[in-house]
């Protein structure tokens, strides 16, 4: 029997959570086996260390850190350890050995001066290690925004202006990576130029459409290549084309030649998590609650609201084959959109998931089309925007209650302010913070 097409979505998309536990990733890829440390395929000889410092910043910070400190009970008493992670602050802790520091306020997924701080704290332990120590660097989403060292002459006010026209413009975050890497002194390799240790290991949970190292928190471990560098500057041209609005010491930076230093260290990154891995579970949970699935990957991006209408389109497609053949189906899809604003002029408040489901409501505002279909959209890290709440979701019974109480769900996206709508008509997805963040999934289901 199942449940409610609501719950039932809802546990497919917890499980798809839980398959990428920062945690548990961390306990999968990381062991100790006597003078022997194994990351992966990984193995580094011991015997010689003598003290191994962990760094880094993201969501999912919090849960990679907890795993090594369980991993690391295992090392030999003659090696000494300890670490430095900026987080949000909903996800600080106190751990017997790494610092969780507050990097940012929970829900608001921009740089801090409390992040710099931290940033040149990291960058102070990186740079005293010795030639033999071993240097692990924990990467996952939003380490971009929670690694912030804003170049000289750059100020982090400057820095926050170019980030908030891009993203209200639909930059994607692969370009706001491009531009927030080309006006910062730790990211694309800084942290490995800062490294005096000769062992860099990088663990990654990614939160980027394929992977991609250079873009994952802005590639602070990578040494970069610059003819395979995108130029920051031919970004921002695509969203400001006079720089009118872009301020005069970032452009004034970006035009500067670009000399890299040679870090000393040997780096070796390694990608432990991503939205397949999500993806998968989730449809190995769908198919043992009953679903025959359609997955769509995870390389979905574009706007958001584009993509709650493609998602509702095919949920009526799929709703025609349910009633001929009784079976219900499930349409999984990953990645990460963004939010385009209406008007400029006013910002409502929600985030690209919120967006995804509400979309789908003004496309169909009729209860009667959603008997027996549930569309749910939320960020694997548990915020969505500028909000606490991890996403939404619509079924029957919310576009019924939006039926009732005269609710224009048009009007709640006109102003990209999805957040009231669901809080209203009670279709938030709540989770708190999850410690991972590998994109976003949604969930169509269709029953009979």
């Amino acid at each position: 029997m199942h449940e409610s097409g609501r719950q039932d979505a809802i546990k497919i998309w917890r499980t798809a959570v839980q398959a990428v536990s920062s945690e548990t990733l961390v306990r999968q890829s990381l062991f100790v086996d006597g003078n022997t440390l194994i990351i992966n395929n990984q193995r580094i000889r011991l015997v010689d260390v003598g003290h191994i410092e962990i760094v880094g910043a993201g969501k999912a910070g919090a849960g990679m850190a907890r795993g090594v400190e369980q991993v690391f009970d295992d090392l030999p008493d003659s090696i000494t350890w300890s670490g430095w992670i900026n987080v949000p602050d909903d996800c600080v802790d106190k751990l017997d050995r790494i610092v969780l520091h507050s990097a940012r306020p929970a829900g608001v997924n921009e740089p801090t001066q409390a992040g710099v701080d931290g940033t040149v704290e990291i960058m102070r332990r990186v740079s005293r290690l010795k030639p033999n120590d071993i240097c692990i660097t924990l990467l996952s989403g939003g380490g971009s925004a929670l690694l912030p060292a804003p170049i000289h002459g750059v100020s982090l006010a400057d820095k926050l202006a170019v980030t908030k026209l891009l993203s209200s413009s639909g930059a994607s975050i692969q370009e706001l990576n491009t531009v927030r890497s080309g006006i910062s002194a730790v990211k694309v390799g800084g942290l490995a130029r800062a490294c005096s240790a000769e062992n860099l290991v990088t663990l990654i949970i990614s939160d980027v459409i394929g992977d991609p190292l250079d873009i994952i928190a802005s590639g602070p471990t990578l040494q970069p290549s610059l003819h395979e560098r995108a130029d920051p500057l031919e970004v921002l041209l695509r969203f400001d084309p006079d720089l009118s609005q872009t301020p005069r010491s970032i452009v004034n930076a970006l035009r500067q030649p670009v000399e890299y230093d040679v870090p000393r260290c040997r780096g070796h990154n390694h990608i432990i998590g991503n939205n397949h891995v999500a993806l998968c579970a989730a449809e190995k949970v769908a198919r043992d609650l009953g679903y025959e699935v359609e997955s769509w990957g995870s390389e979905n991006a574009g706007i958001a609201s584009d993509l709650g209408k493609r998602l509702i389109v095919r949920l009526d497609e799929l709703r025609r084959v349910v009633q001929n053949t009784g079976r219900p189906k499930c349409l999984l899809a990953g990645g990460e959109t963004t939010v385009q604003l209406c008007d400029e002029s006013i910002r409502g408040r929600g985030g690209r998931n919120q967006e995804v489901v509400l979309s789908a409501v003004v496309r169909h505002p009729d209860p009667t089309f959603w008997r027996g279909v549930s569309l749910l959209s939320g960020g694997t890290d548990g915020e969505d925007g500028p909000t606490t709440s991890a996403g939404a979701v619509a079924d029957e019974e919310l576009v019924a209650a939006v039926h009732a109480g005269r609710i224009s769900p048009e009007r709640y996206l006109r102003t990209n302010n999805a957040w009231p709508f669901f809080n209203q008509t009670g279709g938030l997805l709540n989770t708190g913070p999850t410690h991972t963040n590998v994109m976003d999934v949604q969930v169509g289901l269709v029953r009979s």
